[in-house]
């Protein structure tokens, strides 16, 4: 079964996952221009496309194991899942920004400094942003492997951030948003047993 799904996944061009990942937001953007969103569609969209961005953020992290302990191939589209990701996470942000704040600047430094949930938010985008820059080849050949490798930690900081936030956001300790963080913590666990022993073998 791995094999098989391993084999489609070499003819799948990673440029699919591109293109599929403009359809949620336009997808979204006409159930809200229908008011098919409920009462209130900015929060909604808002939700959903933070929502979305997180839950690349984690299937990104989830390649890497997948590849370790199942066999399962994907790293091909990791950069694109991680590309999308950053798309949906500032459709999350502008959304808030322009139609939620109604581009209130002030406002909304306000809630950035004084709202944990909403500085957790900036703490992920802020973390986004870098990544986003350095996920070309280029990148990989001016930092070199190495450090491009460590600046690409990273990614967990952004998850973990997202996972507050969104835990933090809902106000209610859901299943949904516990499981988000549970499961990014468990990812982040993995990474450091992961790290540790590589220590132990070079020490």
């Amino acid at each position: 079964m791995i094999d098989a799904i391993n084999s489609l996944a070499r003819r799948v061009p990673a440029w699919l996952v591109y293109l599929a990942g403009l359809v949620p937001p336009v997808w979204l953007f006409v159930l809200a221009l229908n008011g098919q969103l409920g009462v209130d569609p900015v929060k909604a969209l808002e939700h959903e496309m933070g929502k979305l961005g997180l839950q690349l953020i984690i299937a990104g992290l989830c390649i890497s194991p997948l590849r370790r302990f199942v066999g399962l191939s994907l790293i091909k589209f990791r950069r694109a899942i991680g590309l999308v990701a950053f798309f949906y996470i500032v459709l999350h942000f502008a959304t808030w920004l322009a139609l939620d704040m109604g581009l209130r600047l002030d406002e909304a430094l306000h809630d950035i400094l004084r709202r944990p949930y909403v500085t957790a938010g900036m703490v992920g985008l802020a973390g986004l942003i870098p990544l986003a820059i350095t996920s070309n080849n280029w990148s990989v050949r001016r930092l070199g492997p190495v450090r491009w490798q460590k600046l690409h930690w990273l990614t967990y900081v952004v998850a973990l951030a997202g996972g507050i936030h969104y835990v933090w956001l809902v106000k209610t300790w859901t299943l949904e948003s516990l499981m988000y963080l549970a499961v990014i913590l468990g990812l982040l666990a993995l990474r450091i047993v992961k790290i540790r022993k590589r220590m132990h073998a070079a020490a």
